[in-house]
């Protein structure tokens, strides 16, 4: 095997785990659907590594990349905390279900401003990554957190992804 195929192998796998929290989220197993997220977090973290290591960075992988962090990081912690926590909260479930979309919605935004900038120090706002990981962490806690933590969580990461913050890259 190519060796500049592996890190699209952990990108690949990164997006598994995030259709998989999908799935686990649509089966009502929100502890195992945010740990789905998390595991994606340690592959995310692996595959620019091993991009880098191997010689093996390409545009093809860093739109992959992009691809499979707004499915793990975007949809999957917006569609598990809408559906664990907020799908009652407003009229029908509009205010969750809103803020669902604009954390998703601003994960997009994120993911195409970091593609575009090409900045190699710092981020430019909180990186999906984070925000989506940070989500699944307050789900696997929910057992101890007010119900208020989710939405001023959504809105407060949804602003800072597409703020313009500088967040130093280690």
């Amino acid at each position: 095997m190519n060796t500049k195929y592996i890190p699209c192998l952990f990108t690949l796998t990164n997006l598994l785990f995030g259709v998989l929290s999908l799935v686990y989220t649509m089966a009502g197993d929100f502890q195992l659907a945010a740990i789905m997220v998390l595991f994606s977090m340690v592959l995310d973290a692996m595959d620019g590594r091993l991009a880098r290591r191997l010689d093996a960075a390409s545009p093809f992988g860093k739109e992959l990349d992009s691809l499979a962090d707004l499915v793990s990081f975007g949809v999957a912690p917006a569609i598990m905390v809408y559906a664990a926590k907020l799908q009652g909260l407003g009229p029908h479930g509009f205010v969750g279900l809103a803020l669902a979309l604009a954390f998703s919605l601003c994960g997009a935004i994120r993911l195409a401003r970091f593609n575009v900038l090409n900045i190699s120090t710092y981020f430019v706002g909180v990186p999906i990554t984070a925000a989506g990981s940070l989500m699944a962490l307050l789900i696997l806690l929910s057992n101890k957190l007010p119900l208020l933590v989710y939405p001023v969580a959504m809105v407060i990461l949804s602003f800072l992804m597409v703020s313009n913050i500088k967040v130093p890259k280690y």
